[in-house]
């Protein structure tokens, strides 16, 4: 399976990307294709031996649409900047012909209304013509999209683009047979007008729209098309796609990583920002990790590929912010529900405006003019943008500070959140702990460390010192407690004083005090003991994350509830609240536990959870926003609705910002979306005193366009 996205031209509202998706899923060989409005890209998964690069273009093209390939379009999008100035100044040239006698403007004679008036509206003809083929795109996805049962904006202005083009032919024929009073019901020019209104309006929508998403796209193409590996000493160059897992890749300074993957020989810095945005270079040595797409700055390196292709890091990264883009929060879906109405309403509203006209006045010509006008004048283009430009932008812009959103209901849930739940060891704290006292053996510590080896918890990786260990036999986790295994033969189990209850409430426990005194300390506590007796005890001390107690106070300020909840005891959880100012602590907790306290506290669907461990998982998933930490476990990511790439907490609370102005730009596009199509439909069905033409019309619909654009770019800032 192959993973491709294309750059697609001629979609302008969500009928036009629901069509083409619904039809690109329906041809064989495609396994799965996702098509996104605002980014005007397709997602498509298909199988080469069965679907061709080719052929993904000629399913865009049935669909209606044109693909533009891989790249961003730039020399085409030159190309129709020329086609707009030239037809520019044909606009212009036309209202001069047509407009200028109004004003005693110099014409020449054979082709002036008063004395030739065949000859003026034969050259006004083919000046629209010439317009009408240049606006083929969206007449012919007008006709499409009626044809599919799901009319859209084109469909609005095809249709009075075509109806007031026949109109004005028809009387240009009575013109031709001597009926010169028909000349002045000619009007070819609002044709020419309204289709280069679109033209102009769709320029600078999509000049802004990439700007946009420019931080988004850039994530697909981060990885380098080639690689060098490593073979019986020998290196050669090779694309990605010819890299296998297990392959000794070499990458030198100033290269980018080529794939996922773990060093073997070499020392060096890489640059993360496009996955961290953190832009600070990171320390990397033999046994670390390296990410494709980030630049090695200064060392020689070589790296055994890990995750290749679909797999790795970016992918996997690009995946989530596509399909986060594609997502729909509840307040899109209550647009596009208004949209699939507001179209067919506008026809509607059209017809009876042609048949009120010609009832109340008489006249063909001013009936026509208004059911173009209605058409034109409505804008479901606003509707449909007012929404997912507005997450696409925050999504990138989330991205960008290393924050990835899976999906743009949570930039909208964070909105009524009022409660922020923290784990304690790897959230508030880096986890990274070290044993500050102990009463064990070094024999018993080896054994210690066997029960603990395959372990990802911190403490674990502290008990381990990140020395490779041969694990014990027979390990069993038992949630909240602790871990159990065979060593030589032998039973041992290793974790908290409710472990040891557990396992013998009657065991005589001779470390009792020394669990006292390390919890007095703030330590985490850890016993080595079997079913009969107790071995010894460890007390590991952990830090306060950088800046977290201003993350707290920042929280506070905007009137949200801090909760630590925290499966160490309360000494211990008491210690680290203290330093950070949190007053509603929940100790001792085990996940289930942990699990029924989010649930209580979420029970109206306000709470926010932020952990890191395979134990917080459950509460990341019923929280109405689950938030894992950078470094957090493969299963907690999953779990959560939102990821931190880096180390940087306080964008926890940059997110509240960010939801916020989000949700207060939506609001703004839609209601000045209905606001407008509210004031405008009305003034075009020419029945009220002051009424407006088809040219204004277009300005008019252009115009709301580019308003709800321009202000949802003001989330860039």
């Amino acid at each position: 399976m192959k993973k491709i996205v294309l750059n697609i031209e001629g979609m302008t509202c969500s009928a036009c990307s629901n069509g083409l998706e619904k039809y690109l899923n329906r041809q064989k060989g495609i396994k799965e294709a996702s098509v996104n409005l605002v980014l005007a890209t397709a997602l498509i998964e298909y199988d080469e031996n069965i679907v061709s690069r080719a052929d993904l273009d000629r399913f865009v093209k049935e669909a209606g649409f044109k693909s533009a390939g891989e790249n961003n379009g730039k020399k085409e999008s030159k190309n129709n900047i020329k086609k707009l100035i030239v037809f520019a100044i044909l606009a212009v040239l036309q209202m001069y012909i047509s407009m200028g006698y109004m004003i005693n403007l110099p014409i020449p004679k054979v082709i002036s209304i008063k004395y030739y008036p065949v000859n003026y509206g034969i050259i006004l003809m083919g000046i629209s013509v010439a317009f009408l083929v240049y606006g083929l795109d969206i007449i012919e996805n007008g006709i499409k999209n009626i044809i599919h049962k799901m009319p859209n904006m084109d469909s609005l202005v095809g249709i009075g683009v075509c109806v007031n083009f026949l109109y004005s032919v028809y009387n240009l024929i009575l013109v031709m047979n001597g009926n010169t009073a028909s000349v002045h019901n000619l009007y070819f020019e609002a044709s020419s007008m309204i289709i280069l209104f679109v033209k102009i309006g769709r320029a600078i929508d999509k000049n802004n729209k990439s700007k946009a998403v420019e931080t988004i796209k850039n994530l697909v193409t981060i990885t380098p098309k080639y690689g060098t590996i490593l073979i019986d000493g020998e290196t050669k160059e090779v694309t990605i796609n010819e890299i296998k897992k297990g392959n000794t890749v070499v990458c030198k300074p100033g290269d980018k990583i080529a794939v996922d993957g773990t060093i073997t020989k070499g020392t060096t810095h890489t640059d993360e920002s496009f996955i961290t945005g953190e832009s600070k270079p990171v320390s990397k040595k033999v046994g670390d990790k390296v990410i494709a797409g980030s630049i090695n700055y200064d060392g020689y390196i070589e790296y055994t590929a890990e995750k290749i292709g679909k797999n790795s890091s970016i992918s996997n990264i690009v995946d989530m912010v596509v399909e986060a883009t594609n997502t729909k929060a509840p307040i899109a879906r209550a647009a596009d529900k208004i949209s699939g109405y507001f179209v067919p309403a506008i026809f509607i509203i059209a017809l009876i405006s042609f048949i009120l006209n010609y009832i109340l006045f008489k006249d063909v010509s001013r009936s026509i003019n208004s059911l173009v006008s209605v058409l034109v004048v409505a804008c479901p283009c606003a509707l449909g943008l007012a929404t997912p430009l507005a997450m696409v932008i925050s999504i990138g812009k989330c991205s960008k500070k290393g924050v990835l959103v899976k999906s743009s209901e949570s930039l909208e849930a964070i909105n009524r959140i009022d409660t922020v739940v923290f784990d304690k060891t790897g959230t508030l704290t880096y986890g990274k702990l070290k044993i500050n006292e102990k009463e064990l053996s070094e024999e018993y510590l080896e054994i210690l460390q066997k029960l603990e080896a395959n372990s990802n918890h911190p403490i674990a990786k502290a008990i381990c010192e990140n020395k490779k260990i041969v694990p014990a036999d027979n390990l069993q986790e038992v949630a909240g407690y602790g871990i159990s295994g065979i060593v030589n033969g032998k039973k041992y189990y290793a974790g908290n004083g409710k472990f040891v209850i557990k396992v013998n409430n009657k065991m005589q426990n001779r470390f009792y005090n020394s669990e006292l005194k390390y919890q007095r300390n703030g330590e985490t506590i850890v016993y080595l003991f079997t079913e009969d007796e107790t071995l010894g005890i460890i007390g590991l001390s952990d830090t306060v994350r950088e800046n977290m107690k201003d993350v707290i106070s920042n929280l506070k300020f905007i009137n949200k509830k801090v909760v630590m909840l925290t499966g160490d005891n309360e000494n211990v959880a008491k210690k680290i609240a203290e330093k950070l100012d949190i007053t509603e602590i929940y100790s001792d907790v085990t996940p289930s536990e942990k699990l029924e306290k989010v649930k209580e506290i979420n029970k109206n669907k306000n709470c926010i959870m932020v952990g890191d461990g395979i134990n917080d998982s459950p509460a990341l998933k019923t929280a109405t926003i689950g938030i894992s930490v950078n470094g957090g476990s493969d299963i907690s990511q999953d779990s959560a609705d939102i990821i931190l790439l880096n180390d940087n907490m306080n964008n926890i609370y940059e997110l509240f910002n960010i939801g916020h102005k989000t949700m207060r730009v939506i609001k703004q596009n839609l209601f000045w979306a209905l606001f407008y199509n509210i004031c405008m439909i009305p003034l075009a069905t020419g029945l009220l005193t002051i009424s407006i033409n088809p040219m204004i019309s277009s300005l008019a619909m252009t115009f709301s366009s580019l308003t709800v654009v321009l202000n949802s770019l003001r989330l860039l800032k």
